[in-house]
């Protein structure tokens, strides 16, 4: 086990604890990075000035800097620091946080599920994004479209991408250029969200907008379909739980998160939990183990539905902290709520977790 293999092991935790008890900041030799694995540390960094989210000489991975999907990576927020960030951040956020969570259920609710392994797959990993893209003002045949694509571009954001697939992340970027630059010329579309985007965008040039209306769909994609697949993977595994589907998923985006680790680039020497850092160093932030942190939660290893002060850094923190956790969260909701309704046979589900460095995301299939 190491700690990148460990976000799609059966069950990292207590490798993640004897990580924390080895020290919260420390170098790791084979992987020839840092590791923050404690609360602590993991807090540090994140809100540390000179902990950037790309390294310095590679603002776009080499792997698709020539192409279209590169050209919209450039300009995500997420992927930026300084203004690069903030000012498509002022722009999207404000909406996010306005969104009318009954309108979220209804969309969710218009949605056709099946309750086999193949339609909570669908509900997973295809679904959310076609919500956020109702939300923006796409017709139901567009949102179809959205989604596919946006899956497509998703790809090309992992380091295990095929050739093949960073091909067709190219082909679906554009595809998605297209459909948001016609979106963008109907007068009037009748979406309070984009309409409030575009207000609060008026200085940002039209390809920073496009890219982050696409990069809003892509952070839609991956993390609320492990939230969705990990409530499910809890409920096998603990089919007694009580509560109701909200206060649910908040304890499992702290249990155990889509998202288990994410990176930062060290661009100026610094000194974070007693360790000195060198300009060019690289920190692996694990957000799942600082969640089990006991400084951070006590009974960090024991599923508390009504957990008093809850903390979790799984949609990370300070001013790279996931500006849409309130709409993954009402989607995962109102979505594991449809499923419960129809009854599923959960305990004919088994699972495995999809390829990934830092994402839990399971797929689903039926045993006999």
């Amino acid at each position: 086990m190491d700690p990148i293999i460990a976000a799609t092991h059966a069950d990292p935790y207590p490798y993640y604890a004897q990580l924390r008890a080895a020290g919260g900041l420390v170098f790791h030799q084979q992987l020839q990075l840092w590791v923050a694995s404690s609360a602590a540390a993991v807090a540090a960094v994140l809100a540390h000035p000179d902990c950037h989210v790309r390294p310095f000489a590679e603002p776009v991975p080499k792997a698709i800097a020539d192409g279209e999907a590169g050209e919209v990576f450039g300009r995500l927020m997420r992927m930026n620091d300084g203004p690069r960030q903030q000012c498509p951040r002022a722009a999207v956020e404000p909406g996010l946080a306005m969104i009318d969570q009954d309108d979220v259920r209804a969309l969710v609710r218009a949605r056709l599920l099946t309750a086999d392994a193949d339609g909570l797959n669908k509900a997973m990993l295809r679904d959310p994004v076609r919500v956020v893209a109702a939300l923006l003002g796409f017709t139901p045949d567009q949102e179809r479209m959205i989604s596919d694509l946006t899956a497509d571009f998703v790809a090309c954001l992992s380091p295990l991408s095929t050739t093949a697939q960073l091909a067709a992340a190219h082909s679906a970027t554009e595809q998605l250029r297209g459909y948001f630059i016609e979106l963008l010329e109907i007068p009037g579309v009748h979406s309070s969200l984009l309409t409030g985007i575009r207000q609060r965008a008026a200085d940002l040039d039209r390809e920073t907008l496009i890219a982050n209306l696409i990069g809003l769909c892509s952070q839609t994609c991956e993390a609320t379909a492990g939230l969705i697949g990990n409530a499910l993977v809890t409920l096998i595994q603990n089919p007694q739980l009580p509560g109701g589907a909200d206060e649910f998923l908040a304890e499992v985006q702290r249990f155990d998160p889509p998202v288990q680790n994410t990176r930062r680039f060290v661009a100026a020497a610094c000194e974070i939990d007693r360790v000195s850092l060198a300009r060019g160093d690289t920190i692996l932030l694990l957000l799942a183990s600082a969640n089990r942190d006991p400084l951070l939660n006590e009974q960090p290893d024991t599923f508390l539905i009504d957990r008093p002060n809850r903390r979790s850094f799984s949609f990370g923190a300070g001013r790279h902290q996931c500006p849409g956790q309130l709409l993954a969260l009402t989607i995962a909701s109102a979505t594991l709520t449809q499923i419960l309704a129809m009854k599923p046979a959960l305990e004919r589900l088994s699972w495995v977790y999809r390829p990934s460095l830092n994402g839990r995301i399971p797929v689903f299939h039926w045993f006999e």
